[in-house]
């Protein structure tokens, strides 16, 4: 399977070189379910491998492909409600749990979600037109979803190409640290969130 992923990815980065980023990590971004840490995680594995791709392009990319895309996400969703959520979950098969985990991390952290919600997969790609549909303020939205696009990329990029000899030894060290991110930005979250409420008067 991991090689068969591998010749596919090969291919497309072969043909359409940054293109292949630009795209997967867009129309991930936007709500299309797209593989697009893996196709960010190979692409820096390339620029360390074979060296057809660079590190600083890559990431550059990357983040303005995730930024646009999630404002694509966020527009349609504010324009569609909750209709065409519905039927976006149903076309795409999203699981109702995933949207129900989507909607309590909005409800209990806010625009913070966007920041953290990168790191995990199904939230990855539901963030952007969950947000829109929930009504977020866009300049919350556009400041947390520029900073988690910024952690997000350069975080994955970066393993990519300094860390994994093997691309099965990449995988198992992304699932690592997507945890070990994805805990640090909820305990931001949380401290952010007691900040706040805390400052309220009673």
């Amino acid at each position: 399977m991991a090689e068969n992923l591998f010749e596919v990815l090969r291919a497309f980065f072969d043909q359409y070189g940054y293109w292949t980023i630009a795209i997967a990590l867009l129309l991930e971004n936007a709500g299309i379910p797209v593989p697009g840490e893996t196709v960010l995680l190979f692409a820096s594995f390339l620029a360390y491998s074979e060296q057809s791709l660079q590190l600083p392009y890559i990431i550059l990319i990357g983040i303005v492909a995730c930024t646009v895309g999630d404002n694509i996400g966020y527009a349609i969703g504010k324009r569609g409600g909750r209709r065409l959520l519905d039927r976006y979950q149903r076309f795409f098969r999203i699981r109702p749990g995933t949207i129900a985990k989507g909607e309590r991390l909005f409800g209990k952290y806010g625009s913070v979600t966007i920041l953290f919600a990168r790191f995990i997969f199904g939230l990855r790609i539901i963030a952007g037109p969950l947000a829109g549909v929930l009504q977020m303020p866009w300049r919350q939205f556009a400041v947390f979803n520029l900073l988690g696009a910024i952690v997000w990329v350069t975080a994955i990029s970066c393993i990519g190409y300094f860390v994994g000899t093997e691309w099965a030894q990449l995988l198992r060290v992304v699932k690592h640290i997507n945890t070990g991110f994805l805990i640090v930005a909820v305990l931001m979250a949380a401290a952010i969130w007691l900040r706040r409420k805390m400052r309220r008067p009673d």
